[in-house]
């Protein structure tokens, strides 16, 4: 929740009983700026450190995408309205930069019907994230600050990969529903979510 008033206005969440608009607004308030040092928007030449970074990663999960850098890029790049993508940086000695953390969401909007007050909710959603020099709820946090921060009301997120990490203390409400994965012509077994390193859209 980003937005706990525009959220209830057009009914996407509701008002918990003994719970006051006020004392919510609080309890989803984020600050302004991030805490991870350097994260900024990605850019191309970031593409290849940002590329081994998340490749790495994914080789922890049994179901993951193996990203060629082409591929890499066309899905991470920050484009507006589609997907944003940030990495933070270090830099040794001699100069020499590595990536050390990357975090993504893409949008994804709905058309609030017969809301004449608020006719767009806008969403966003957890991509791929890797963190390295900082914990992932931090880095998640940050995440969070960034959406808010490009206008988005809400940010969600699926229990795959190392999710599970960060929802209880970044506040996540768990959905009404299930999503199922169901792979067709590939011989893969049944597996838990924090086995699935991939993210379907």
């Amino acid at each position: 929740t980003l937005e706990p008033r525009k959220l209830i206005d057009i009914g996407f969440t509701r008002l918990p009983p003994r719970m006051t608009m006020a004392r919510m607004q609080k309890l989803y308030k984020l600050p302004t700026e991030t805490a991870t040092p350097g994260l900024r928007p990605m850019t191309p030449d970031d593409v290849p450190g940002a590329h081994a970074l998340l490749s790495k990663y994914l080789q922890k999960f049994q179901l993951a995408t193996v990203f060629t850098q082409e591929e890499f890029a066309h899905w991470m790049l920050p484009r507006k309205g589609v997907v944003s993508s940030f990495v933070a940086e270090k830099v040794d000695d001699v100069g020499t930069k590595t990536i050390t953390d990357f975090c993504s969401f893409y949008h994804l909007h709905s058309s609030c019907v017969g809301n004449t007050k608020h006719p767009t909710l806008f969403a966003a959603y957890s991509f791929y994230n890797v963190a390295t020099s900082v914990d992932l709820t931090e880095l998640m946090r940050d995440c969070l600050i960034l959406a808010k921060n490009e206008g988005h009301d809400v940010f969600n997120a699926l229990n795959l990969m190392e999710n599970e990490r960060f929802m209880t203390d970044l506040k996540f409400g768990m959905g009404d529903g299930n999503l199922q994965y169901y792979v067709y012509n590939w011989l893969c077994p049944t597996m838990k979510e924090k086995d699935v390193g991939i993210v379907l859209l």
